[in-house]
C-alpha cells in the first residue's frame, strides 16, 4: 500500500488534517457554532467548481471562497445577533446554489464527486505543500492563541473583561476555520468535513472531563479514524470520506454505549 506515492502523499495530507480539524471543531462545539463548519463545507464546492473550470488547483479556489463565506457569516451573525442560524443557513445555500450550477460545467463529473465526498488518488504533490502550509498556521494559532481561542469560546464578555482581543481571535478562528475547511475536501470529502469536525471531540467527551483533555483526546481518536478510513478506502474501494466517517460514528455509538451501561451499573 505505501509503496504507491498517491497513498503515502494521503496519509500524509490525512494525519495532518486529522490534527487540525479537532482543534477547529472542538472550539466550534464549545460556541455552539458547528452548522458554520457545514455551510463552510457546502460552499467550498463553489470554489473546487471554480477551479475546475478554469483549471486551477481548486484548493486555491476553494480557500479563497470559503474565506468569504466565513467571513459573510460572522457579518450576518453580527448584524441579527438574535438569528445566528439564519446568517449560516443563507451561506451555506447560497454555497450549494453555486456549486449546483457550476457542477454542470465542470470538465468531467467525476473530479466534482471526488471533492464532495473525498478521493485518494487525486492528491498530489502540490496538495500536499498547500496542506503542509495551513497546517502549519493552523497549529501556530492554535498554540499560540490557546488561551484566547478557550476563553472566548466559552465567555466571550468575561474574555473581554480579562482582556482579551475578541475581536482579534474571533477573526483569527474565522480565518484558520475558513482555511482548513478548504483544505480538507479531496482528502475528506466536503460534505463529510463537519463530521470529522464533531464527532471525534464528542467521542472525547465521553472519556474526559476538561477543556485541554478533551482537546488532546479528540486528536487521537480523529488520527485513527483517519488513517483507518484511509486504509478502508484503499483495500474495500470505497470513498476515504464515507470510511472514515462511519468508523467515527461506530466508534462513537460504541462508546456512548459502553458509558451508559457503566453509569447504569453504578447507579444500580
Amino acid at each position: 500500500m505505501l509503496e504507491f506515492s498517491f497513498m503515502r502523499r494521503a496519509f500524509a495530507i490525512g494525519i495532518m488534517l486529522a490534527i487540525i480539524i479537532p482543534m477547529i471543531g472542538i472550539i466550534m462545539i464549545n460556541r455552539k457554532t458547528s452548522m458554520i463548519g457545514d455551510a463552510l463545507s457546502h460552499s467550498s464546492l463553489a470554489g473546487i467548481g471554480l477551479g475546475l473550470i478554469f483549471g486551477i488547483n481548486p484548493m486555491w479556489t476553494s480557500i479563497i471562497i470559503c474565506i468569504i463565506a466565513s467571513f459573510a457569516i460572522e457579518i450576518l451573525r453580527k448584524k441579527f445577533p438574535k438569528y445566528g442560524d439564519m446568517a449560516t443557513a443563507i451561506v451555506m445555500s447560497t454555497g450549494i446554489a453555486i456549486a449546483s450550477i457550476l457542477s454542470d460545467f465542470t470538465p468531467g463529473g467525476t473530479s466534482f464527486e471526488s471533492f464532495m465526498f473525498g478521493s485518494i488518488t487525486t492528491v498530489s504533490s502540490e496538495d500536499l505543500i498547500i496542506v503542509s502550509l495551513i497546517f502549519l498556521i493552523v497549529i501556530v494559532s492554535s498554540i499560540y492563541f490557546y488561551y484566547g481561542l478557550l476563553y472566548t469560546s466559552i465567555n466571550p464578555v468575561l474574555a473581554r473583561l480579562a482582556g482579551v482581543n475578541t475581536r482579534l481571535i474571533n477573526n483569527l478562528f474565522t480565518f484558520i476555520t475558513a482555511i482548513t475547511v478548504a483544505i480538507s475536501a479531496k482528502t475528506v470529502g466536503a460534505l463529510m468535513i463537519t463530521s470529522l469536525m464533531t464527532i471525534p471531540v464528542a467521542s472525547a467527551m465521553v472519556f474526559t472531563k476538561s477543556y485541554q483533555s478533551t482537546f488532546k483526546i479528540s486528536i487521537v481518536f480523529s488520527s485513527i479514524f483517519m488513517i483507518l478510513g484511509i486504509i478502508a478506502s484503499y483495500y474495500l474501494g470505497v470513498k476515504p470520506g464515507g470510511a472514515i466517517v462511519l468508523i467515527a460514528v461506530g466508534f462513537f455509538i460504541l462508546t456512548s454505549l459502553i458509558s451508559y451501561i457503566k453509569r447504569k451499573q453504578i447507579a444500580g
